[in-house]
């Protein structure tokens, strides 16, 4: 299988392929592009030379293409889903889901607005504030929700009048490049170009003199690389980076109400979540019966590949970052962490690491201060909640949290999260018409509905005298 790239809206190969793996059986089965600097620069310069008119075309005009490329989308549902599970690995339900959502989720963008506001009208000055297109964005995407998160860049970048270049993971550019193939048919030319390559790409297409704006969703490490480059030029970023979420269950919750609901929420994608929990904070006194309860869940999930539909769970992305959980593991039993169940990689082909529950894990190890993204779920126990908060709130990252237990208590304790989003008696819940986005080293600015929108934009004022 091979998909090719989308640069000024023609489908575009190269001398140079890399391949594509299954993640479920750690074989190669397709090949993309290798992007060279040449169709690089032709991506970006057919993203500025469409600019001008994408731009004057009017809200009603980018909504209603907002809304052709949703049906685009939902048409290609099975397709790309199909795609979608074989070079990520999760169920293919799963798939299914992430690409409907995908394809609602351009409508939504297409009902929001980006109105002119008056500020000064006192009979000799007029001053009236509207949101300007920043110009071509670079929609960098991950791996983990690889065309859902390219849909929540591109549509509120369309919507505000900028012309986009993605770049999806080269661990999985399948689903991505042929979404853009189809979107493109249905776009003015160069409004949308898509390119695939290795390590050496993001760097090129992040520092090219064109674009002003880039949208990133990965690791803090590639974050913080991407915000020094812009800062050189001032270009606008927002940048969604790593997450290690905790979940601290208040004093008497009834954790066998919880525990099922607590599983799910850490376990989603295999982990591979930003926003899944990643710790838990549970009163010593009720710590071995939420063991027991998460031990039994691990217990009963199917580890298998994605086009199995009895799988609850599908493989790791890729080998690098079954490697990275694994040493985690091994790190916090080597410091005197115990493992209850799971705790190795299977002893089968692809990247396969089972539900894994953690106990007594001392304070400081990597696996309490570091984003896992896997299915590991470490169980910590505490004797005051002021030391539940103070090491829910002790790593780098702030992007989620939460808290489980009676509701008005909850909310109360939550607020004491210092994170973006702190949920209560829920986790991870993710919708179109509420801002996302962190703090600390879990990055900047926010993504989704109004707020979102307004990333894409930069303020501009309009003064005017009066004569006479």
């Amino acid at each position: 299988m091979f998909i090719p790239m989308t640069i000024a809206g023609r489908s575009v190969r190269s001398a140079e392929r890399m391949p594509v793996e299954n993640p479920a059986s750690a074989e190669a089965f397709a090949q993309v592009p290798r992007c060279t600097a040449t169709q690089l620069d032709d991506a970006v310069r057919s993203a500025v030379a469409a600019f001008d008119s994408w731009s004057r075309s009017g809200e009603d005009a980018r909504r209603a293409a907002l809304r052709t490329c949703g049906s685009v989308l939902a048409q290609a549902t099975e397709e790309l889903a199909g795609l979608l599970t074989t070079e990520q690995g999760k169920p293919l339900r799963q798939a299914l889901a992430e690409v409907s959502l995908a394809a609602d989720w351009f409508g939504h963008t297409a009902q929001l607005s980006l109105p002119r506001q008056l500020l000064v009208d006192d009979g000799a000055v007029q001053a009236t504030m509207e949101h300007a297109p920043v110009g071509p964005v670079a929609a960098i995407a991950p791996s983990n929700y690889p065309i859902l998160l390219a849909v929540t860049k591109i549509a509120p970048a369309l919507l505000a009048g900028n012309t986009v270049v993605l770049k999806p993971s080269p661990v999985t550019p399948l689903a991505s490049l042929r979404m853009a193939q189809l979107l493109a048919e249905v776009l003015p030319t160069g409004v949308l170009s898509a390119v695939s390559g290795d390590g050496d790409l993001g760097p090129a297409l992040v520092t090219h003199p064109a674009i002003r704006m880039i949208s990133f969703t990965g690791s803090t490490r590639s974050g913080r690389a991407i915000g020094e480059s812009a800062a050189a030029t001032f270009k606008r970023t927002v940048l969604e980076l790593g997450g290690n979420d905790p979940c601290v269950l208040m004093p008497g919750t009834a954790v066998d109400q919880v525990a099922g609901e607590i599983f799910r929420r850490a376990t989603t994608n295999s982990g591979q979540f930003c926003a899944a929990i990643k710790r838990i904070y549970v009163p010593a006194a009720q710590a071995a019966e939420l063991t027991e309860a998460l031990h039994a869940e691990a217990q009963a999930a199917t580890v298998g590949d994605g086009h199995d539909p009895d799988t609850d769970l599908g493989p790791l992305v890729s080998r690098a970052q079954l490697e990275h959980v694994q040493r985690l593991v091994e790190e916090a039993t080597r410091a005197g962490a115990s493992v209850v169940t799971g705790g190795a990689a299977l002893p089968r082909p692809g990247h396969f690491f089972p539900p894994t529950v953690v106990t007594d894990l001392p304070y400081g190890t990597d696996l309490e201060q570091d984003e896992q993204f896997g299915p590991v779920l470490p169980v910590i126990g505490y004797d005051d909640i002021d030391e539940a908060v103070a090491r829910a709130n002790g790593t780098r990252f702030a992007l989620g949290g939460s808290v489980w237990g009676d509701p008005e208590a909850a909310q109360d304790l939550a607020a004491r999260l210092e994170c973006g989003t702190a949920w209560v008696n829920t986790h991870g819940d993710l919708r179109h018409d509420v801002p996302f986005g962190g703090l600390r080293e879990s990055g900047t600015g926010v993504e989704y509905g109004y707020w979102g929108l307004l990333e894409y934009t930069n303020i501009r004022i309009i003064h005017a005298r009066r004569q006479g």
